[in-house]
């Protein structure tokens, strides 16, 4: 049975393209035109992956994908016409995997569709073998994905969880943001490194005491991030 993929857009002849390109990729494709309709289906059926527009009507994308965040950690594509910085931050902190500015090539979401999916299965699969990494009071246990802080669990989105297992699991070593993007989200940053960006901060928030003053993952100014032992 091919992947199931939901599309929330309230412009038909724009989720219809987009249908038929991913159904030419043997996707299988639903749309819904109403934002609260599509968070419904988002949470109680089984999709592997979410397409959200960030301007619906009724209830706005940001709203949507805070709330799938909340019981699902499937990858959730944003798509928006407004190009600001601060809506992509704002959309990447809330926990969407990608963000994609209007107008695109339909070929351009089916390769990030596809390396979305591929990725997820990838890292969520069951046959990862049992791994834990413990350093100072932090514990990633890669079998099941659940991060520790002094024995209190902290909540990650999968790319949150991506990021710092990747860099947790390669100390000491420095990463350029486009190594991190190609690494984690699995293609070219194309420039859009404000990714990186937002999810080490958010990543941050959680582990370290005081994040402007990292203990965890160091900036290397000008060249990236390593996580230090």
């Amino acid at each position: 049975m091919g992947k199931r993929i939901l599309i929330v857009e309230d412009e038909l002849s724009i989720a219809e393209l987009e249908r038929d390109y991913l159904e030419i990729s043997g996707y299988a494709v639903d749309i819904e035109c109403n934002g609260r309709k599509g968070l419904i289906k988002a949470k109680e059926d089984q999709y592997d992956l979410v397409i959200l527009d960030l301007m619906l009507p009724d209830l706005d994308g940001f709203e949507i994908c805070k709330q799938i965040r909340k019981v699902k950690e499937i990858p959730i594509i944003m798509i928006s016409a407004k190009k600001e910085d601060i809506d992509k931050i704002r959309g990447l902190g809330l926990g969407a995997d990608d963000y994609i500015t209007k107008p695109f090539s339909p070929s351009e979401l089916v390769a990030r569709v596809k390396a979305h999916l591929a990725r997820y299965d990838r890292l969520s699969g069951i046959e990862e073998k049992k791994e834990e990494i413990k350093i100072r009071g932090l514990l990633i246990d890669k079998a099941s994905r659940r991060v520790f802080l002094n024995e209190k669990e902290i909540i990650f989105t999968t790319k949150e969880f991506d990021l710092l297992t990747f860099l947790a699991t390669n100390p000491n070593r420095v990463f350029t943001k486009d190594e991190i993007f190609v690494k984690i989200w699995g293609m070219d940053s194309q420039g859009d490194l404000s990714t990186v960006t937002v999810h080490i901060r958010k990543i941050r928030e959680k582990i370290e005491i005081d994040p402007s003053n990292p203990q965890y993952i160091e900036t290397i100014w000008g060249v990236g991030y390593r996580f230090e032992v």
